[in-house]
């Protein structure tokens, strides 16, 4: 969105449903623009309020440095500033920030930095990354907690006095006692995304501690669906986000537990099952097998039958 800046940013992603887009390959395993920039003008027909590109569901882990740019640039000329594009980010200090520099010049409105590769570090260290990383971009920057890249509130209202383009956390930790020390330190100063997977299982009281929105990987598949579990979530109609949860999201995080790595190539397989397919996940992750499929089918089948009449 020209030029919109951080804080309006994080603004509209605080308004309603976030897009993870899958990245599509193609039969050789190289990114295959075309279908996945159509997936993504399939997505935006509905109403969301931003497109995370090359992100954890997109399978930042696995692109290259031009795989990243490629990617984040096939979504901002798809997107034509509809809604903001926030871009994946992340890997050591140097990388990362030539990352955020790639996703400005590509034309995002954000980035989201993801854990540093495989080692942690001290508190001062952690932060002393995230400090670099805003300082090399004008764009808002939202830091995502999860895994070996844990911020804790003191760290994280430091960086946000230093640094007026740091305007969101992303929380795929859990830690209630964090988030609500984070919330009741930084208030508003931030807008706050749930982003455990399925983060739907995590809505409804994170709500309550200021996550408005969150990233739904199931909307690759189902944005129907995921949109009018959202809607119930924000009007906190517990008897119909009990319903969603009871009906599709704890049968499908039990086939989600099934594999490892099974977070992203459920996704892919469940494009599969509606008809658009965006090939296979790169490896070290592997595919749902054939029996895994076809429940993930009979499951979509249950809750959304028309989803697969239009793959017929």
């Amino acid at each position: 969105m020209a030029g919109i800046s951080p804080k309006e940013m994080a603004q509209t992603i605080g308004t309603g449903l976030l897009s993870f887009p899958v990245t599509h390959f193609d039969s050789d395993n190289k990114f295959d623009e075309a279908p996945y920039r159509d997936h993504c003008a399939w997505m935006l027909e509905k109403p969301l309020a931003g497109l995370f590109a090359a992100g954890g569901t997109g399978e930042f882990f696995s692109l290259s440095l031009t795989e990243v740019r490629n990617v984040v640039a096939a979504a901002v000329q798809e997107t034509k500033g509809k809604v903001p594009v926030v871009a994946g980010c992340g890997y050591g200090t140097q990388i990362a920030v030539e990352l955020a520099q790639s996703a400005e010049q590509s034309g995002a409105d954000g980035i989201l930095l993801l854990p540093p590769y495989l080692i942690s570090g001290k508190q001062d260290g952690f932060e002393a990354h995230i400090d670099a990383v805003c300082k090399s971009t004008k764009l808002g920057v939202i830091v995502y907690n999860r895994d070996n890249g844990i911020i804790e509130d003191e760290a994280l209202a430091r960086l946000c006095d230093r640094n007026p383009n740091l305007v969101g956390y992303k929380d795929g930790v859990g830690d209630i006692e964090l988030m609500t020390r984070i919330y009741t330190r930084m208030g508003d100063r931030l807008t706050y995304i749930g982003g455990l997977p399925t983060a739907e299982t995590f809505a409804a009281p994170y709500l309550k501690l200021g996550v408005t929105t969150y990233s739904s990987a199931i909307f690759n598949f189902l944005p129907d669906w995921a949109l009018d579990f959202y809607k119930a979530v924000r009007a906190e109609d517990q008897a119909a986000v009990l319903a969603g949860l009871r009906d599709f999201v704890m049968p499908y995080i039990a086939l989600r537990n099934k594999g490892k790595g099974y977070a992203v190539s459920i996704v892919k397989a469940g494009m599969t099952a509606i008809g658009r397919p965006a090939g296979p996940v790169r490896t070290p992750l592997s595919d749902l097998d054939e029996a895994e499929m076809a429940e993930l089918t009979a499951l979509i089948a249950r809750v959304q039958p028309s989803a697969l009449k239009s793959a017929a």
